[in-house]
């Protein structure tokens, strides 16, 4: 018995413990007045302790449960605890705070009941995310959390509904087939088809009859009528893509398409009317290529009418973990796998890499890993060896200790700068714990400028 008591925990240690987890945690007695209050429940609810003790519980949170379905009087009625029970709370600034709290008896030494404890986790961030990931920066199959990207979404039902011509720029590999799919999947030609055509990939001859279709006896071997793209595509709509390689003389057949809306298949005697949506996409800066002589001004202007450009990954790296994330379920869904994600150390490379073909790269790189990875995260060594033998991409920022080269601290600066150096909003802005962007901005050695008179890092 004496041994037992020599190591007996004493109370002030576990008033320590008590203080120092993240988790909000208070008790209340039989009468439902709460009797203690760590430093976590005062952050997350914004209520000093002081002002807590001795109040009932519902005064201080606020919460949908108190009305209806508290976890805390069902633990004290069954006397049995409750874990991970979603709800919310309003806290001091009439905010709704989404929380998991899980619920327990509280007991002295003879086992006497007290009252009860309660413990509460501050979901927020998750809930962003959540609210991310179901849609808000959503269309289609594609997904983002920059800024860029979140405008274009915000366009979309605008332009899809209309029945412009859409110009989609953007460096190979960032989604310009897969934006022109989420145009027509919102627009009210969504049940016809869509039908994309490589313009860069066809000889004249060859993209002539693709597009635009033959009729039997045009030339050897056309045995029988054959339709085009624009005929297959007839109240739906077509991507012509990489519009820029196609040479001056088939920019006159398709500008007559355009204006016109009628088109001669091989070998026919009169033409035939297209009711289609065009949507053309370039790799290449086309009005530069207007400057030069190299793309017909007329046609340019013409497909022109609406224009949206897809930023490069590089200039979007805070879309990265959202990629690998989708990247990696849709492959567990295809082959049956269950690799779980990446570890941090994988992240930190695949996020300094500056992807020359952007999206379509990283799924590749993705793919030669998940490959490779048996199961679990995703390894180092499961990167393509070409991709490792890269050397980091060089980083260098004034407002950074000396030395420091890190793309974790160029992705922490710009979340900064977007959302005027507020830390919380960054935070959200990254899906990451406020503790943990306070954490790295200290370590990465981030300066912060003066706000009103005092550093944004107090």
């Amino acid at each position: 018995m004496k041994e037992n008591q020599s190591h007996k925990i004493p109370r002030h240690v576990t008033d320590i413990i008590l203080q120092s987890i993240s988790d909000g945690v208070f008790t209340v007695d039989h009468k439902w007045r709460i009797t203690s209050f760590n430093r976590a429940a005062e952050m997350i609810t914004g209520i000093k302790c002081d002002e807590a003790l001795g109040k009932y519980c519902w005064e201080v949170f606020r919460s949908n449960m108190c009305e209806t379905d508290c976890a805390l009087r069902r633990t004290m009625k069954q006397g049995k605890p409750f874990v991970d029970t979603s709800t919310y709370f309003i806290n001091s600034d009439k905010r709704r705070i989404p929380v998991v709290v899980s619920t327990s008896l509280l007991k002295d030494k003879s086992g006497t009941v007290l009252g009860g404890v309660e413990t509460f986790r501050d979901m927020s961030i998750v809930e962003e995310l959540r609210k991310e990931l179901d849609g808000r920066f959503q269309i289609g199959d594609m997904v983002s959390r920059s800024q860029s990207m979140h405008k274009i979404f915000t366009m979309l039902p605008q332009v899809a509904e209309s029945d412009s011509t859409v110009l989609i720029q953007g460096e190979t590999g960032t989604g310009k087939e897969l934006l022109a799919r989420a145009i027509h999947d919102l627009s009210l030609r969504r049940d016809k088809p869509f039908i994309a055509i490589n313009c860069g990939a066809l000889p004249d001859t060859l993209l002539e009859s693709e597009l635009f279709g033959y009729k039997a006896g045009a030339f050897t071997h056309a045995v029988k009528d054959k339709p085009g793209s624009f005929a297959l595509a007839e109240s739906g709509t077509i991507l012509l893509d990489e519009i820029g390689d196609v040479s001056s003389a088939f920019q006159v057949r398709l500008l007559r398409v355009l204006e016109e809306g009628e088109y001669q298949p091989l070998g026919a005697v009169k033409t035939e009317k297209a009711n289609i949506r065009v949507i053309a996409a370039a790799n290449k800066n086309l009005s530069k290529m207007v400057e030069n002589c190299e793309f017909r001004e007329d046609l340019y202007y013409r497909i022109n009418v609406i224009q949206l450009t897809l930023p490069p990954l590089r200039d979007r790296k805070e879309d990265i973990p959202l990629l690998i994330h989708r990247f990696i379920g849709r492959m567990n869904n295809i082959r049956g796998r269950a690799v779980t994600g990446i570890d941090n150390e994988t992240l930190e490379l695949l996020m300094s890499h500056d992807y020359p073909g952007n999206i379509r790269e990283l799924e590749n790189i993705i793919e030669h890993a998940f490959v490779l990875c048996p199961n679990g995260n995703i390894l180092p060594q499961h990167l393509p060896d070409a991709f490792m033998s890269q050397p980091p991409t060089s980083i260098d920022y004034n407002n950074l200790e000396s030395g420091l080269k890190s793309a974790e601290a160029r992705l922490i600066i710009d979340a900064l700068k977007r959302n005027n150096y507020n830390r919380l909003a960054a935070a959200h802005d990254l899906g990451l714990h406020k503790s943990t962007i306070f954490r790295k901005i200290k370590k990465l050695g981030i300066k912060l400028p003066k706000i009103d008179g005092r550093s944004a890092s107090q």
